[in-house]
């Protein structure tokens, strides 16, 4: 008699992919322009290809366990405690780069909104502030609040794409995708980090279809694809309809902080098309910020030794209201959107930079250059054994490990000054 699995890969490949597809697309067009389309063709080949082995680096380190294990307790195995510390540090620098581009590009994106749609202007600070203060509260409310209010914005999501997709098509001029200059080719690189991380889902997945290898392999294959797939029609679409020069083209852009919706808008005024764009842009912010926004609440209870109270009894009706002991601590929210609010006002261009530093810096190293070394010593030195085990060798983890260094190096020298490649 067959074992009945556990989980369902199709679910797990689109909860893979839905973690990729956020925020982070909506700056790809704008980093990727100044190289052009094809050009940036390569490096999202490249970066797919990274990510995945990436991806399945990890698959390999689950199977040195007989129970879940997460990233921090990965690198512990290996490198120790002060290993485990740095993962830390960095899965909270993550959270709050990530957070700080979101709130930076909602109060963009809602002022555009109105300026364009309403003719109301109102200052991006305050659409800021308004945008953390209502949707911070879906935060505190807990854990079912936002799932129910995430399901109803992924059917936003889609719509607003699919719409995109189809009536934007009548705009794109492909001989503007002609267009290319490979000298920025490795610009967006940080961003297209970003963009296919979906690392931190592993190990739930991987609990989720009962610690099967294969199927995790299979779902980490299959939502890396899907998520390029949907990454590079965007691209199409956008490229084709942003010009490089003028008050809404990429450079502009780039240089006040607005990502592609916004430029689409502007371009093409109060359209069906501008309003999908916009849409897809709130969405795809809103349900970033809202689950970046709910790990990070946790993430801060875990290292304070915070945990929620247990029910002790609450209704089982679904729609029933969330309990009050399922609610977050407000101190703990307070910690978690306070500062990329404050910096967000502060800097209301940077949302770009917020996400070259959270894929450049925090991701590069947590997703490319710890599993390498983790699986070096693993494999290596300690003689670990796994049901499976990544192709390559010593040379596929040495050309990783090269990548992931060349990710960072681009970005600390940007952040320097002192940039290794061509800058806009």
């Amino acid at each position: 008699m067959s074992k009945v699995k556990k989980g369902s890969l199709f679910g797990a490949t689109l909860l893979l992919a839905g973690s990729c597809i956020g925020a982070g697309m909506l700056a790809l067009p704008i980093l990727t322009g100044f190289a052009g389309f094809y050009p940036s063709l390569l490096m999202f080949l490249a970066v797919w290809v990274f990510m995945t082995a990436a991806g399945l680096l990890m698959v390999e380190v689950h199977g040195w366990f007989q129970k879940d294990v997460n990233i921090s307790s990965m690198v512990g195995h290996a490198l120790g405690r002060w290993g485990r510390i740095i993962s830390w540090v960095l899965y909270l620098f993550l959270f709050y780069s990530l957070l700080f581009a979101y709130v930076a590009g909602s109060g963009s994106l809602l002022s555009t909104f109105l300026g364009i749609s309403l003719k109301i202007a109102i200052p991006t600070s305050l659409c800021s502030l308004l945008f953390v203060l209502l949707f911070g509260l879906f935060v505190y409310l807990g854990t079912r609040t936002v799932d129910l209010c995430n399901r109803g914005l992924m059917v936003g999501k889609i719509l607003c794409y699919l719409g995109l997709v189809f009536l934007g098509v009548q705009f794109v001029d492909t001989a503007a995708l002609a267009k290319q200059n490979m000298a920025y080719a490795y610009f967006s690189l940080p961003v297209l980090i970003t963009s296919f991380g979906f690392h931190n889902m592993i190990p739930s997945i991987h609990s989720y279809l009962g610690g099967d290898l294969k199927r995790v392999r299979l779902a980490i294959w299959g939502g890396g694809l899907f998520a390029l797939l949907i990454y590079l029609i965007w691209e199409v679409i956008a490229l084709g309809i942003i010009p490089m020069e003028g008050p809404s083209g990429i450079m502009a852009s780039y240089q006040s902080g607005k990502e592609a919706s916004q430029a689409i808008a502007e371009i093409l005024g109060s359209s069906w098309v501008s309003w999908f764009a916009q849409g897809l842009a709130f969405f795809a912010i809103l349900t970033s910020f809202l689950a970046q926004a709910l790990g990070l609440v946790h993430f801060l209870a875990d290292g304070m030794g915070l945990r929620k109270p247990k029910v002790e009894s609450a209704s089982v009706l679904p729609d029933a209201p969330t309990p009050k002991a399922e609610r977050e601590r407000p101190v703990l929210c307070v910690a978690a959107l306070l500062p990329p609010l404050l910096l967000s006002l502060y800097n209301p261009q940077i949302f770009f930079k917020a996400l070259n530093f959270a894929g450049g810096i925090c991701a590069v190293v947590l997703f490319g250059v710890l599993p390498v070394l983790v699986v070096w010593l693993g494999r290596y030195h300690r003689k670990a054994q796994s049901a499976y085990r990544m192709p390559g060798g010593k040379l596929a983890l040495g050309a990783m490990m090269l990548f992931s260094l060349l990710v960072f190096g681009m970005q600390l020298s940007n952040m320097m000054g002192m940039p290794l490649f061509a800058q806009p």
